[in-house]
């Protein structure tokens, strides 16, 4: 008799079966640990350069500018294959942090240079998620995908807690131009182990040569047409609308405004939220086939901005810690389901259109910096805070209610496993 203990080990190792993913889970580590330094690096250097709170939400909202355009890669994805446009995507990102760290080697790094070359990474950027995640449906079994999704949500996670000391670590002791040649070498390693994915399970897609623009507005149909699909991308929207700009772009302000904090401080509110995501990812790896995708997608949304509203309620960086860990864990149980649910849905043709479309909704998280970053200096942290978390949450229980059908039912479509 097999115990429960190893068929545990067995969901979360399974995926490494596959050769293609042992190439790809480290690639996609490299680069989010590459981009979660740089993003917290800039982020600070933004913040004292310019001591701007609505400065420092622009540059959060540069950085997901390429959300709108997220769909085209997902199109030339499904054209051009997902792995031929993640190789040249995570090249660029190489080549812009290389000239960050020549610009910040020679003295010349200003916050200037910093926007123009932000707001070039931006466009791609946004992207690359929805190009993993298609990736991954293109080569993993479907009885191993939602592990496979979990266990890839483990890159983005620990790149999160690394990232964030690894990269307060190396900027305030070694300075920043040392600290962008790591992320440069981190980058290059990425792109790299990228070549060596391997091609789709079974006969790829050949796709008819038809109008581009015809082919974007099928991608949009296909999801406009299922309900469930239809929440989970107004759920998306929402989220980084009102949920994520807190935990995002909106850390450094409360680390030196709030508590009061350094660097390093900011470093340990960053590693909070994302150890909580990666515990949910190893939960949900462990998890497998158990879970109902849409339902666990909804219910750890309405834990998810609970867990935000007591963040910024309780007193003290300690508490503020703790809770961050447990919307952490709340974000990752919900936004992993939703990725498993949309791939789970969308025929192989679709893939890469249905993950730009979904990319699409995080072009709320630059509306939600850029209006927190105005609204904060009018009314305060606090009172914009828990009027996003507020309105986050009661749109989430009306999404929920308006798409019950789709979206409740065990035998529904969207919670099959």
């Amino acid at each position: 008799m097999t115990s429960p203990g190893r068929n545990s080990r067995s969901e979360i190792l399974a995926p490494f079966q596959v050769r293609s993913f042992r190439f790809q889970w480290p690639a996609d580590l490299l680069t989010s640990w590459a981009s979660e330094m740089e993003i917290l690096i800039l982020s600070w250097y933004i913040l004292t350069e310019t001591g701007s709170v609505l400065i420092l939400t622009l540059y959060g909202a540069l950085i997901y500018a390429g959300s709108l355009i997220a769909p085209l890669f997902g199109l030339w994805g499904d054209r051009l294959g997902h792995r031929n446009i993640l190789s040249a995507m995570r090249a660029s990102y190489a080549v812009a942090a290389a000239l960050m760290a020549v610009l910040a080697h020679f003295n010349v790094l200003n916050a200037l240079a910093v926007f123009i070359i932000a707001s070039l990474a931006g466009l791609i950027r946004p992207s690359d998620l929805a190009m993993r995640n298609a990736l991954i449906a293109e080569t993993m079994p479907g009885d191993r995908l939602m592990a496979a999704m979990g266990v890839a949500r483990t890159t983005s996670d620990s790149a999160r807690v690394v990232g964030a000391l690894a990269g307060a670590g190396l900027s305030a002791w070694l300075g920043l131009a040392p600290a962008y040649t790591a992320i440069t070498i981190f980058y290059a390693g990425g792109f790299l182990l990228t070549l060596g994915v391997g091609a789709p399970r079974g006969k790829p897609v050949v796709m008819a040569h038809a109008s581009f623009w015809r082919d974007l507005r099928e991608g949009m149909k296909y999801v406009y047409d299922s309900p469930a699909a239809l929440a989970a991308m107004w759920l998306a929207f929402l989220v980084n609308l009102t949920a994520f700009p807190l935990t995002l772009g909106l850390l450094p302000y409360v680390a030196r405004d709030i508590y009061g904090v350094g660097q390093t401080g900011l470093g340990s509110l960053t590693a909070s939220f994302a150890a909580g995501a990666l515990l949910g990812s190893i939960g949900i790896s462990f998890a497998g086939r158990a879970i109902r995708p849409a339902r666990m997608m909804m219910i750890y949304a309405v834990v998810w901005y609970l867990m935000l509203i007591v963040f910024i309620i309780v007193p003290g960086i300690n508490l503020g810690r703790m809770t961050l860990v447990l919307a952490g864990a709340a974000q990752s149980l919900s936004m992993t389901p939703m990725a498993v649910m949309l791939l789970h849905g969308a025929s192989a043709a679709f893939r890469g259109r249905v993950m730009g479309v979904r990319m699409l909704a995080v072009y709320g998280l630059p509306l939600g910096l850029v209006l927190a970053g105005w609204l904060i200096e009018w009314f305060g942290f606090f009172a914009v805070a828990f009027g996003y978390c507020a309105s986050g949450l009661a749109l989430t229980v009306a999404i929920g209610l308006y798409w019950r059908d789709a979206l409740w039912p065990m035998d529904a479509a969207a919670n099959q496993r």
